[in-house]
Formats: C-alpha cells, sequence, structure tokens
C-alpha cells in the first residue's frame, strides 16, 4: 500500500493517530509511521515571528544574543513551517499586543503551519511566564526570590495555577519557568529569577510552582539545566568550574524533586559549561542521568540561541550546523526559539548515514506525546478553539490582583524594627511629617523582576502604558498614611553617578519627623540594568551612589528607616547599625508597594524570611550558607570575616514566638529507616503572625566534606496571640543522602545532629540521631521531601 492510497481502509490506519481513544504512545507510533524524515526534523524546530527581542546594544554581551535571535528574521513562518513546525515562540510575549490582538494572530499562525504542513500538524505555543504570563496587561507577580521569601509552597502553587489557567485560555500550551538554579553567588544578575540559595527551598517552591501549571494544563519547563548558577565570579553565561559532587548535591535536587514530585514535563538546558562540557552538548547530563537514571519522558528544549552559542561561544562546534547534530545526539529534542542548528541540513544527513534516524525519531516522539496530550491531534481541533476563551479572560483579574498582594506581603522581610516600625504604633505617635526619598520610591519599574513584561518589552515602546496599574511606594504610603504630610524627593538615580538631587533630598529629610529611604535595584537585560539576565555585579555595594545618599541623610539625625527593593542581597553592615528600621523587599511585583507600606505602617504583619543572607561587607563573604567548617568561620586563619549580617531563613515580626520542647520518636535509625521529630511553636506577643519553623540536618563524621548545616524542611504556622502548635516532621534516612568519593549517591552510618529553630542561626532545639547499618546506595527512588504536619493548639502533644 503507497502513501497515495486514498481507499477508506488506508486513510482509516493512517488517521490512527488523531483518534482519541487510543493510548498516546500508540497514536503517536501510527503517525510517525506517516511522516518522513524531513516531516519529523520540521517538529524539532520553532520561529519567532515579529522578533524584536535583541536589547538596545549598551553591554558587549548584547551583540551574540543579537546575532542568534536576529539570524532566522527574513525567513517567513510559511517557509519555517514547510516541513511541519515543533512550537511558535512567544505569540503574545513580545511586543504589546491585546489579547484579542495576541489571540488572531496565533490563529492565523497556526493556519499558516497547518496549510504547510501535509498533515496538517499543529504547533504548540510557549511563553515565559517567571513572574506571571510575560504579555501585555497581564499580572505582574513577585520575582521568584520573592516567592522563596514567603516559605509557602501551597501559595506559589496557587499562583502557579492562576498563571496557567491565563495562559491556556489563550492557547499558551507551555510555560518557560519556573527557574531552579540555586545561587551560588549573590552578584549573579539572575539571582532575582531563582528561588535562593537552598536547594530544599527552591526544590520544595518549585515543584509546588509546577504543580500549579501543570495542574492548569500547560507544560512547565524547568531551567536551566544544569550548573549556570555556579559559573565563575558571577558573570552571565561564564564556566561553571565545579565538581560531580557539587552538581549532584547542590543544583540538580531541586530539577529532580519538580519532574518527580511535581511532574514537570519539559527542561531546558543550561547555557553555561561544566568542567569545560557546554550543558548543551553533555550527554551525561542530558540522556545518562535524566532519562536512565530519573526516567524523565518528556522534551528537553534549548534555551534561546543556546544551540547556535555551541558554536559561536563555547567553540565546540565548528558551525551551527554541526552544533545542531552535537546537540540533537547529546539529548536536546526541539531547539528554541527559532530553527538554527534543527534545520534540515539534519534529513541530509540522515539520507546520507550520518545521523541515525532513530535519533531524530527519539526527539520527534517526545515532541508529538505532547501535542497529543495537549489535544492538539485531536479530530476536532482547530487553531479558533484553542483561543475560544479568549474573549473572556481577564489578565489582570482582581483574583490575580489580591493574589499577588498575598504573596507581596508575604514575602516582606522584616531584618530590623529599629525605634520606628511599626510607624503606627500604640506606643508612640504617628509622625506628621515624612520624607519618602531614595531612586526606588517612585518608579513603579523597579518594583518588578526583568521578565515581568513592563521591563522585558516595554522600554521597547517608549510612550506606551505599561499595560497594568503599578502603584508606586510614594502612592502607597499615601493611601497607608492619610493623615501624615509625605514629601517626596528621589535624591539620585538606581545607577548613575549624579549627586545632584542630594541636597533637596536631605533638606526634605531634615524638615520630616521620619525619612522613608527606598533603596535597591531597577531590573533590566544584559546590562540595561542593576538586576537581571546580564546585569551581574562587580561588588555587594547598593548601586549608583546610593549608598553616598543613605549616608547624608543618617547624618541629618532625623530616623531614616530603610526599605530595599532588589533582586539579590546587598551588603548593608554599615546601613543596619544607623537605620531606624530596616526592610528587605524582593522586587515585590504589581502590588508590592501597597505591601511594603502596610508592613511599614504595621497594618500587615511581616512574614517574610531570607531565602538568601544579606551580606555585613560588599566583599569577601561566601555566596551561601551552605560552607564545609573552613569556609564557614575564618578558624583563625583568615583575615576575612564571612558572617553574614542577617542569616538565611532569618525574618522578624511585630509579634514574638518560641519554639521549644523538642521530642523524638528515636535517637537511632538503621540507614534506611525513618524517624520523627516535633516541636512546639508559640506566639508570646500581642499580635497574630506567621512563623517558619525550619529543620536543619548537619552530618557530623562523613567521607566527604559535608555543610555546618543543610535546610531538610520547613513550615509555615500562623498563629494567634498565645496560641501554640505543634510541628512534626518525618526524616527519613534518605534525607542525610550525599555524594560519596566514587560519585555514588549513599546514605552513610554515623552521627546526625538535628536542629530546629526559625533561621538556619537560631536554632534552640538539637537532638543527634544515630543511623546505624550498613551505608547504602541510593538513586532516584529515594525520598525527596521530608513530609510535615502541624496541629494547632497542640493536639499531638502526647506523641513523642
Amino acid at each position: 500500500m503507497t502513501t497515495d492510497d486514498r481507499s477508506p481502509s488506508a486513510d482509516r490506519v493512517r488517521r490512527r493517530w488523531q483518534d482519541p481513544t487510543l493510548p498516546v504512545p500508540e497514536r503517536v507510533d501510527a503517525l510517525l509511521a506517516e511522516m518522513t524524515p524531513a516531516e519529523k526534523v520540521g517538529q524539532l524546530g520553532s520561529r519567532w515571528v515579529g522578533n524584536h527581542m535583541a536589547e538596545p546594544a549598551e553591554s558587549p554581551q548584547v551583540a551574540p544574543m543579537q546575532d542568534a535571535f536576529a539570524q532566522p528574521g527574513s525567513v517567513p513562518l510559511a517557509e519555517a513551517s514547510r516541513h511541519g513546525l515543533g512550537h511558535l515562540t512567544r505569540v503574545y510575549g513580545s511586543r504589546p499586543v491585546t489579547v484579542a490582538e495576541g489571540a488572531a494572530e496565533l490563529v492565523a499562525s497556526q493556519h499558516t503551519v497547518l496549510r504547510g504542513s501535509r498533515l496538517g500538524i499543529p504547533a504548540l505555543v510557549h511563553e515565559e511566564c517567571l513572574t506571571g504570563f510575560t504579555a501585555y496587561g497581564a499580572t505582574v507577580y513577585p520575582a521568584a526570590i520573592a516567592w522563596a521569601a514567603t516559605f509557602d509552597p501551597d501559595l506559589v502553587r496557587r499562583m502557579g495555577a492562576a498563571i496557567g489557567r491565563d495562559m491556556r485560555a489563550v492557547g499558551v500550551h507551555q510555560g518557560l519557568a519556573p527557574v531552579l538554579d540555586v545561587v551560588r553567588d549573590y552578584r549573579w544578575g539572575r539571582v532575582e529569577e531563582t528561588m535562593g540559595e537552598d536547594p530544599c527551598l527552591v526544590a520544595m517552591l518549585g515543584a509546588a510552582y509546577v504543580r500549579g501549571l501543570e495542574g492548569a494544563g500547560v507544560i512547565a519547563t524547568v531551567k536551566h539545566f544544569a550548573g549556570y548558577s555556579a559559573s565563575r565570579a558571577a558573570r552571565n553565561h561564564a564556566p561553571a568550574p565545579i565538581g560531580r559532587r557539587e552538581l549532584m548535591d547542590i543544583i540538580l535536587p531541586p530539577f529532580e524533586t519538580a519532574i518527580a514530585v511535581g511532574g514537570a514535563r519539559s527542561v531546558m538546558n543550561a547555557y553555561s559549561d561544566v568542567d569545560g562540557v557546554p550543558a548543551g552538548v553533555d550527554s551525561w547530563l542530558l540522556s545518562d542521568l535524566l532519562r536512565d537514571d530519573w526516567g524523565f519522558a518528556g522534551t528537553v528544549v534549548s534555551d534561546y540561541g543556546a544551540v547556535a552559542f555551541l558554536a559561536t561561544m563555547h567553540g565546540v562546534a565548528a558551525d551551527t550546523d554541526q552544533a545542531g547534530v552535537q546537540a540533537l545526539s547529546a539529548g536536546i529534542d526541539v531547539e528554541l526559539p527559532d530553527t538554527l542548528g534543527f534545520g534540515q541540513h539534519l534529513t541530509q544527513r540522515v539520507h546520507r548515514g550520518e545521523l541515525p534516524e532513530s535519533t531524530v525519531d527519539q526527539a520527534a516522539r517526545r515532541l508529538l506525546t505532547q501535542k497529543i496530550q495537549c489535544g492538539l491531534l485531536d479530530p476536532d481541533w482547530t487553531p479558533e478553539a484553542s483561543v475560544a476563551a479568549a474573549a473572556e479572560v481577564d489578565l489582570d483579574s482582581p483574583a490575580n490582583r489580591a493574589l499577588a498582594l498575598e504573596l507581596a506581603e508575604q514575602s516582606v522581610v522584616l531584618l530590623d524594627a529599629g525605634s520606628a516600625l511599626p510607624l503606627l504604633d500604640a506606643g508612640r505617635p504617628a509622625p506628621r511629617r515624612v520624607a519618602v526619598v531614595g531612586p526606588c520610591a517612585a518608579d513603579s519599574r523597579t518594583l518588578m523582576g526583568c521578565y515581568a513584561f513592563p521591563n522585558h518589552v516595554m522600554p521597547r515602546h517608549p510612550g506606551m502604558a505599561l499595560g497594568v496599574t503599578v502603584p508606586t511606594v510614594v502612592d502607597a504610603l499615601r493611601a497607608e498614611l492619610p493623615d501624615t504630610v509625605l514629601v517626596h524627593e528621589p535624591g539620585c538615580d538606581v545607577r548613575d553617578e549624579d549627586r545632584s538631587g542630594f541636597a533637596a533630598a536631605t533638606a526634605a529629610a531634615r524638615e520630616a519627623d521620619l525619612c522613608v529611604a527606598v533603596v535597591g535595584d531597577r531590573a533590566g537585560m544584559f546590562g540595561n540594568g542593576t538586576s537581571g539576565e546580564g546585569c551581574d555585579a562587580e561588588d555587594l555595594r547598593l548601586p549608583g551612589v546610593q549608598a553616598d545618599l543613605l549616608a547624608e541623610l543618617f547624618a541629618t539625625g532625623t530616623p531614616v528607616v530603610v526599605v530595599v527593593v532588589s533582586g539579590r542581597p546587598y551588603a548593608l553592615g554599615d546601613v543596619q547599625p544607623r537605620a531606624a528600621g530596616l526592610v528587605q523587599a524582593f522586587m515585590p511585583g504589581q502590588e508590592g508597594a501597597a505591601a511594603i507600606a502596610g508592613v511599614l505602617s504595621g497594618r500587615v504583619q511581616p512574614a517574610g524570611k531570607l531565602p538568601v543572607q544579606v551580606p555585613r561587607r560588599p566583599g569577601g563573604q561566601p555566596g551561601t550558607y551552605l560552607q564545609p567548617p573552613l569556609g564557614a568561620n575564618t578558624h583563625g586563619i583568615s583575615s576575612i570575616d564571612p558572617t553574614p549580617l542577617f542569616p538565611f531563613g532569618y525574618g522578624r515580626s511585630y509579634t514574638a514566638f518560641e519554639v521549644d520542647d523538642l521530642r523524638a520518636s528515636a535517637t537511632e535509625i538503621a540507614t534506611d529507616g525513618e524517624f520523627a521529630v516535633s516541636v512546639r511553636v508559640r506566639n508570646t506577643g500581642g499580635r497574630p503572625g506567621h512563623e517558619v519553623v525550619q529543620l536543619y540536618l548537619h552530618d557530623i563524621l562523613a567521607q566527604v566534606t559535608r555543610p555546618v548545616r543543610q535546610l531538610a524542611g520547613f513550615a509555615k504556622v500562623r498563629l494567634e496571640p498565645g496560641a501554640s502548635a505543634r510541628v512534626r516532621f518525618t526524616v527519613h534516612a534518605d534525607r542525610t543522602a550525599f555524594t560519596g568519593r566514587d560519585l555514588r549517591r549513599i546514605v552513610e552510618p554515623g552521627e546526625i545532629e538535628v536542629l530546629v529553630g526559625t533561621s538556619s542561626t537560631e536554632l534552640p532545639c538539637r537532638i543527634t540521631v544515630r543511623l546505624t547499618g550498613v551505608t547504602r546506595v541510593v538513586g532516584h527512588d529515594r525520598r525527596l521531601t521530608t513530609p510535615v504536619d502541624v496541629r494547632q493548639d497542640e493536639a499531638d502533644a502526647g506523641q513523642r
């Protein structure tokens, strides 16, 4: 029977892949059997129509990025999809279009793909969603570093579900989030996109976001796999000089958890190389580990331009065509954002016997499986039906904004109440006149991350409105303190050296009862900001002349409350002793100003905890609390004191909590056993509030150097004044696993110190548990999480 046979029986065989009653693998087999090599290769590419995303070339980094994204710009979509197409790139997220305009473009683009494809296979549609759906007029949620400060997986899951529902309603199938990179150096520009410096925290919150997005029917793409955040000197795209053990124990667990626990169906490779091997050609990483060890069955997509960078930046391929062969062979399935290395030269290589057709089949199978899962190959699917709900969707709905506000409020970290906070306190008069100073006080863009649409796209459209309403901190304070006279003076810009505004700012402070100084970052891309992708820092001083502005404000004698709105922690050792209050807000999104104002006034009870440390000095300190003994203490052998100003997990409140009464179910277990440990947490203050109870483990003696302590579980507990709860952690021996000298992950017998408290250094409850028996080698089937149970009013007080 030939492919031209038009008999009914032949048509039934040919269209079995459209039968939704058949198992997905059977449908994929039927479709692959009908496809030519050229059509299979076509599924591995993508097209970014109307790409104008390259930033103005203010940084040397920008040129190669522009080149990588601009190369296919002259190829019409009809030509790009002549043999089929895997993905349509950022239909909504590339320029300011309304939902109706974006939906119309998506429908037209899909019809172009369908007309060009012999078998009529639509394309998947992907978008960015790092701070919400990156589209014009969509809610801008807090940046990921702020999600981490909430220490609240369920809240992050609800946000992921809301983002997913909006994206799915307008025909988007895949979201390029979350970022699961573990911070290793705060100078890295993309700290704002991460969920902090601890693999347990990143894993739990990352898996929660994935569950939300996937539960809404959108494919979650975890990134950047792997090692990107460990770059030398925290420079974007720089090599990551780390060993296999650090990769296995620190960098990879969040990805493993997001796949095994969260259900992520896509992985994006990192730009960087680890020990000289770029992630895009690392078959151990993309195939042996991800596929064989972890059993991942989804798609691996390239980061934008990453395939071409193998030739243009890494120098491991002679040209883009060769880069495509290497990346495909290593385990990348789909090239984004445009087809460069995964073009039809792959078909020619298959015909010449230079590339096994099975390699192409393997990648096409994974991509087609997801198209079937998304309903694109069902017989009743149409481009119009895919966006049928778009007319009804409000991308910035009241429900979205309420959720964004809740996240923002839960993320603000009170570092030090000082003498002035909260501003509206019954014990002291409210300030009659407040000077609000600083470059972040009246700039709404400083509240949002670099992948928020107003920062990511709108700078290329000057004169247009941001698309969403984003009150500033000055606006929010005026609403919060209606009986107070507020005077605003910026003092300086975020990043330049101009001090001409200092005089007006200090004059305003002298004439006020209180000064609120709002300093920090403005996110941008590739050098066009102080935080964000390609906006790495030389040190951890506040950008520009902001530290000098603070010094002059302190010299006025007026009490100064300092609010840092930033994407990374900055060194505040010279600030904290002189401030009348100190607050850290990690880019809290479009509702963030109200959250900050609420915390300052006392209307909002501070609940955030630090997902990173706050350094004392701008250089010399370690970039993470996960240090072995020689890194965590000077031991008299170094002149540099690495002690942070505020530690990981730290955050104060306007009430007080105590953690005590530790109880353990056992103090000796086998290396395949488990034990339970519980503590009582009490609100001993006069206000309702949240406390995050944190469980840390310390391997006292191991065959390799281990961190002094490492987070293994946490629980956020809300308590009324005087109320208490018992928090119970169930700890399996697997949670002590590490990579041994022979690079196998093991659970080793010996003593484990168990520490419970409210930060990585405030750990009043301690016990030692002995692991006995043989050393166990463990794999992907090990316990990846620590179950926690919270019972109010000590309902389980009798359990020991």
